[in-house]
């Protein structure tokens, strides 16, 4: 009777290291997801960084408004009732996507890691 008892404490043993190794590597692999997600929020982070850094030291060169001025601006031309350009947006979007970024209702603002896209695309062609 002592002998199965053992065996039978040995095999509940068994199922519940079976168990904790598989919550293991399944909190392993999240883990690893939320890395590479975060990975690529850095990357993201940092090209954004350099165009609101180019666009800054652009319009400080050339006496325009900086993003900041713009959106404020734009803002206070929406409170008057002031009409956009036709274009101007057109142009904005057209000009994040040559600077990386995607423009598409599916991965808007997200960092284009893998050439074209074609909702992108798709988009600018409307």
């Amino acid at each position: 009777m002592l002998m199965n008892d053992i065996f039978q404490r040995m095999e509940e043993l068994e199922a519940q290291l079976l168990h904790a190794q598989t919550e293991f590597g399944s909190l392993k692999e999240r883990i690893k997801e939320l890395l590479e997600h975060n990975q690529q929020l850095i990357i993201e982070n940092e090209q954004l960084r350099k165009v609101l850094k180019r666009e800054s030291d652009y319009a400080a060169h050339h006496g325009e408004p900086t993003a900041e001025q713009a959106v404020a601006a734009g803002q206070a031309k929406e409170a008057a009732g002031a009409p956009h350009g036709v274009g101007e947006g057109y142009d904005n979007l057209a000009r994040l996507y040559h600077e990386g970024f995607h423009i598409c209702n599916v991965y808007y603002g997200h960092l284009r890691m893998e050439g074209d896209c074609l909702f992108c695309l798709s988009f600018l062609s409307k």
